[in-house]
């Protein structure tokens, strides 16, 4: 079975940066391509996905909040998944989840529907003081 532990969480100012990662194991083959998402989730809002960044061809793809600011980017030789948070914002702070879609189902209109995730980490929490 898949396992994602995240990472790289904590607490930073207004403006600061985070670098979240995920160590994913358990990839029984090579055979299937997989994608890995990020996902945050606020209190008392929906899950939204933020990020996602596929194996083979190392697409990525970017919420609208996000983008210009969030690099993902994957180390295939760790099996490490990285997202890079910069400019944060008072509206960052969420618990941010990296998924697994294995094998991949999803593409660049799908990468942000959680349901398509098969396997999920335990959640990290960012933090944004202003």
């Amino acid at each position: 079975e898949v396992q994602l532990v995240e990472s790289g969480g904590g607490l930073v100012q207004a403006g600061g940066s985070l670098r979240l990662s995920c160590a994913a194991s358990g990839f029984t083959s090579d055979d299937y391509d997989n994608a890995i998402g990020w996902f945050r989730q606020a209190p008392g809002k929906e899950r939204e996905g933020v990020s996602c960044i596929s194996k083979r061809d190392s697409s990525t793809y970017y919420a609208d909040s996000v983008k210009g600011r969030f690099t993902i980017s994957r180390d295939n030789a760790k099996n490490t998944v990285y997202l890079q948070m910069n400019s944060l914002k008072p509206e960052d702070p969420a618990v941010y989840y990296c998924a697994a879609d294995f094998p991949r189902n999803t593409d660049g209109s799908t990468w942000f529907l959680s349901w398509e995730y098969d396997f999920w980490g335990q959640g990290i929490q960012v933090t944004v003081s202003s």
